[in-house]
């Protein structure tokens, strides 16, 4: 049986990772977020409040300034969280 341990030279898996953002300026002028998987993010009207937001969703603020235009990209695939199925009857037992 494999040891379910992993060495120190391993990657840790993503979700133990702090997530790492890009904050730069799209064509607009607007301040664009996103995280480097881009499964969050926004568009914010200054720099100040875009900052807010990366401080809000990650305790490190690891963040990485994007030089050039920076834009929010809507066409990835909605990561849909599932949802409670409320017209099935539900199972209650009375002790």
């Amino acid at each position: 049986m494999k040891s379910a341990m992993m060495n120190n030279d391993s990657e840790p898996p993503s979700c133990l990772r702090p997530p790492i953002f890009m904050i730069g300026q799209d064509s607009r002028g607007n301040w664009v977020v996103r995280d480097k998987c881009g499964t969050r993010g926004g568009l914010f009207v200054d720099r100040a409040e875009a900052l807010r937001y990366i401080r809000f969703e990650s305790a490190d603020n690891a963040l990485v300034t994007v030089a050039g235009c920076l834009e929010l990209d809507m066409s990835a695939p909605a990561v849909i969280a599932p949802t409670l199925n409320l017209s099935a009857p539900s199972e209650r037992r009375v002790a």
